[in-house]
């Protein structure tokens, strides 16, 4: 098809991302961040010209690589914001919604990517098969040793998906597998997230931000393990003579609670619902404890641009946040850490 026949082609491309292609074979592929009327931004699918007036797919292997591309191809979105809205009010709007949208797809990715390395790492004591002794019923002798790969990485999954043959195999018993049929795009979603899922004890078929929600749950006592270790004690300890009682990092918020017990706790950030790990932060913002609730909303930025203080409360399903007293209600600033920092706590600490 050619490139101005394509769908939304009119639509001005502000940013791009990468996004996981199912279909043709786990890649990689970019997605588009276009305008729309009345300032909505929506992904589509992003083509370029292939150098015939033709569309071509932004398609890679690895998130590494189109990242790499996403990011050059972003280093003009100020300019793309500026040619696609004249009006400097709404110029300033836009900026805003983009940041929003790239910060959520980013946050979202990063997680991930965290707890599948989690998942794997905490299963890493599980026997491997033997190539030879997996049994393959209804299925072609080629899917061996891809499938060998697949248990050698995660010995612990029920279902594989054979992305170069278009196949996904069940465990029926110990080492026997079978063919229960070809990838369609959902199947093929269910096998990558049942890595993660699987790891945990639960189902890549399930839900999957309750799943996430249960596995930041279950990582909260492992990341309790860091308040022990000497080098956080350092960065804490410097943290509050900065006068810092709150530091952000990944997924987690080191709180020092001064309740009559003065000592840091590990809580978790969150929004107002699933659709807010996108907010814009609002970096010079505070927030306003009334409770003891193991939930820290940071303070962000509306898309009109209203400025939301953070708080605290607790998760849906925990009741509700013990109070505290009025006079011990506390409005504090916080300090975040590099992003990638939150993947090094599990392994090496980078600042050590």
């Amino acid at each position: 098809m050619r490139l101005d026949q394509m769908p939304y082609h009119s639509m001005p491309t502000l940013a791009v991302l990468p996004f996981r292609q199912f279909s043709i074979g786990w890649t990689w592929q970019l997605r588009a961040l276009k305008l729309f009327p009345e300032s909505q931004l929506s992904w589509k699918r992003y083509s370029y010209d292939n150098g015939s007036g033709h569309a071509r797919a932004a398609v890679f292997t690895s998130y590494e690589e189109a990242i790499e591309a996403a990011d050059e191809f972003n280093s003009r979105t100020s300019e793309l914001v500026a040619q696609a809205v004249p009006d400097p009010v709404l110029q300033s709007s836009t900026a805003l919604k983009v940041e929003k949208a790239l910060t959520a797809a980013r946050r979202i990715h990063a997680e991930e990517e965290l707890m599948e390395r989690e998942a794997i790492k905490r299963n890493a004591h599980l026997p491997r098969p033997n190539m030879q002794e997996l049994e393959l019923h209804n299925t072609m002798e080629s899917l061996r040793q891809p499938l060998y790969q697949e248990l050698e990485r995660a010995p612990y999954l029920e279902i594989v998906a054979i992305p170069r043959f278009n196949m996904c195999l069940r465990r029926t018993e110990d080492q026997t597998w079978e063919q229960i049929g070809a990838l369609s795009p959902k199947r093929s979603q269910i096998c990558l997230r049942e890595v993660t899922a699987k790891g945990f004890g639960l189902s890549g078929a399930d839900h999957w931000g309750r799943t996430k929600a249960q596995i930041r749950a279950l990582l909260l006592p492992r990341a309790n393990q860091l308040l022990q270790l000497a080098s956080v004690k350092q960065m804490l300890a410097e943290a509050r003579m900065r006068g810092q009682r709150v530091v952000v990092c990944g997924g987690f918020v080191f709180w020092y609670e001064d309740d009559g017990v003065p000592r840091w706790v590990l809580k978790n950030t969150g929004g107002e619902s699933s659709s807010d790990e996108g907010n814009t932060l609002w970096y010079e913002g505070t927030i306003l404890s009334k409770n003891h609730g193991r939930i820290v909303v940071l303070p962000y930025i509306k898309e009109n641009g209203e400025k939301v203080q953070g708080h605290t409360k607790n998760a849906p399903h925990d009741g509700k946040a013990l109070p505290r007293h009025r006079d011990q209600y506390v409005t504090l600033p916080f300090e975040i850490l590099d992003g990638d920092l939150m993947i090094g706590l599990f392994g090496e600490l980078h600042y050590e």
